[in-house]
């Protein structure tokens, strides 16, 4: 017979306490449920390299502190390429703190990445000089590139047009975009190509929304904490919590997409709040 005894501990709601035993019996009743997710995972991954490839035709050419890029350039003489579509457009002063906290996670894999035949870039449809100003203060060394002159966001269903989305033609995430990205204009996402040995790329992978938690190791952790992700805040999102790293204990506020405004921010959308 289980001994159990109820306290509050740090804030977080009245949990079971246990003897060793007994929490090795209930540990190791969880590790058959985790095996069984870890082979599903197996498998799932299996299917998403089994999917058909696209045939890149277009040309895309972005704009790079260097000059002019194209998507090939992108893949630095490997044979894989992972885009991350950062949600920052023209004249957005702020930043989403989603799609910051996804980057941050590079700069220490980085070299393992490439040194396995996979080059990473960073792509918004924001001016290069406007995304320039964001990575020097971040520190971020990664590739991060402007579409501002390509369709490529567009091509890749994370930058919208009003008219485009008042027609019903827009799509995000394998579904018709909802009306309110209207206002936005941009979302993120991440997407995979293969460049073979012809030298042709091919389209293998997209995911958005959630999807993109994949990609945020800090998820694996937090997971695993007594408090889980501890998002209980209006958005039930990392929105409620996440900011850039540098902003931290300093205030401000984030926006329901993800956008972080600083606390003396003068931007349209705090002006016209103040109007």
């Amino acid at each position: 017979m289980r001994t159990q005894i109820m306290e509050k501990t740090d804030g977080v709601s009245d949990h079971e306490i246990v003897s060793h035993t007994d929490w090795l019996v209930a540990r190791n009743d969880l590790l058959k449920r985790e095996k069984e997710l870890t082979r599903l995972r197996d498998r799932l991954s299996a299917e998403r390299r089994a999917l058909p490839w696209v045939r890149i035709d277009k040309e895309y050419i972005f704009d790079a502190p260097e000059g002019k890029v194209t998507l090939a350039d992108l893949f630095e003489g490997r044979s894989q390429l992972f885009i991350k579509h950062f949600m920052m457009g023209p004249g957005q002063a702020t930043q989403c703190v989603g799609c910051s906290l996804e980057v941050d996670h590079l700069e220490g894999i980085l070299v393992h990445l490439q040194n396995h035949d996979v080059s990473y870039a960073v792509v918004a449809r924001a001016p290069i000089d406007e995304i320039e100003a964001i990575r020097r203060r971040m520190g971020w060394k990664f590739p991060f590139v402007s579409s501002y002159h390509s369709e490529f966001n567009y091509d890749f269903n994370v930058s919208f047009t009003r008219e485009d989305v008042a027609s019903g033609r827009t799509l995000y995430n394998f579904g018709r975009a909802p009306e309110w990205v209207a206002e936005i204009e941009d979302l993120s996402g991440d997407s995979v190509f293969y460049k073979d040995g012809a030298g042709q790329i091919l389209h293998t992978y997209s995911t958005f929304g959630r999807g993109g938690e994949e990609f945020l190791g800090i998820y694996r952790i937090l997971d695993v904490m007594p408090k889980g992700r501890d998002e209980n805040g209006p958005y039930r999102s990392l929105a409620d919590w996440a900011r850039p790293r540098n902003m931290y204990r300093r205030g401000g506020s984030v926006e329901p997409n993800g956008r972080y405004h600083e606390p003396a921010c003068a931007c349209t959308i705090h002006q016209s709040a103040a109007a």
